[in-house]
């Protein structure tokens, strides 16, 4: 088993400007570790599609955050995270940390390529973060007080990304972790209609859930800002992982790291003060269109997970 991560040698993570990688970073910097950000807008860029960019980013490098965009149920995300995974090692590489999804087949074969690649790992398998909510694609939604999605009564045991990216750094820092798997949950089960009703009292708005089609629901995503390449993934996600198979709550958080997960309840105080979820300006409302039409690395790690 390797030590943990050295302060003198970096620690790469990947979607380093996204929900779960940013929070990684700042935790890692927080405990005087060097870290080198993997985006396209980073120096070394790294670009999951541009394989001629992963070797300079991994450059002596000991561990790595690996978070693939859009997401690892994207079709070729496993076998592009196992060409990488290979490179790293090659490239003396100690120590990975994959963030996965729950209930997607093709997070199990990515999560494989890390099992297999010979060097200590930690898995982090993540439900559905909070976050979606505020920091991407359900943003838009819930300002305007509507949201339609394709799911009805499933149940998701949500995730805040802060307890996400506290597990991941643990694994990445502490010994202990190497060869664990960690599912991680928040502590309820919520259906998209519990969810709304509690950014509603979060708010002091009335934010509603419809359900909706597939066919629907992508026209709607488009028209609030989500990119063309992303809306037909989205959907059949909608309509596959949300069938119920993660309708269960597991103890990952505590095992990880000692405590209890962040509510949902709580994160959607917290983030009702920050006034993010307020109605915007039709002006206002163009500008957000414009941005998220924009690279959607630096908003997301993984879109719905």
């Amino acid at each position: 088993m390797t030590e943990p991560a050295s302060s003198e040698r970096p620690v790469l993570v990947l979607s380093g400007t996204g929900k779960t990688g940013r929070r990684v970073a700042a935790r890692l910097a927080a405990l005087n570790l060097a870290v080198r950000i993997g985006s396209r807008t980073a120096s070394p860029a790294f670009d999951w599609t541009n394989p001629a960019t992963w070797q300079a980013a991994l450059h002596g490098v000991d561990a790595v955050y690996i978070a693939y965009h859009p997401d690892l149920a994207f079709p070729g995300a496993a076998e592009t995270v196992e060409s990488f995974v290979s490179l790293a090692v090659r490239g003396g590489v100690r120590r990975l940390v994959l963030l996965s999804g729950r209930g997607e087949a093709g997070a199990l074969r990515a999560e494989q390529a890390v099992r297999d690649a010979g060097v200590d790992w930690t898995i982090v398998r993540a439900s559905w973060f909070h976050q979606n909510f505020s920091e991407h694609f359900l943003l838009e939604p819930v300002r305007h007080g509507e949201i339609a999605l394709p799911a009805s009564t499933a149940r998701e045991p949500f995730v805040d990304t802060d307890d996400v990216a506290a597990v991941a750094v643990a694994a990445l820092t502490e010994p202990g972790h190497a060869g664990l798997l960690y599912e991680v949950t928040g502590p309820r089960l919520l259906t998209f209609a519990d969810a709304a009703a509690e950014i509603s009292a979060a708010t002091g708005r009335d934010i509603r859930f419809r359900s909706v089609g597939p066919q629907e629901y992508a026209a709607e995503a488009a028209a609030h800002g989500v990119p063309a390449d992303e809306v037909a993934a989205l959907t059949e996600l909608f309509t596959t992982v949300l069938d119920g198979r993660n309708a269960h709550l597991t103890d990952g958080v505590r095992q990880a790291l000692g405590r209890e997960p962040v509510d949902f309840a709580d994160y959607a105080r917290r983030t009702a003060a920050t006034g993010v979820w307020s109605p915007r300006t039709a002006a206002e409302a163009a500008g957000a269109h414009d941005r998220a039409s924009g690279p959607a690395e630096a908003s997301t790690s993984a879109p719905l997970s």
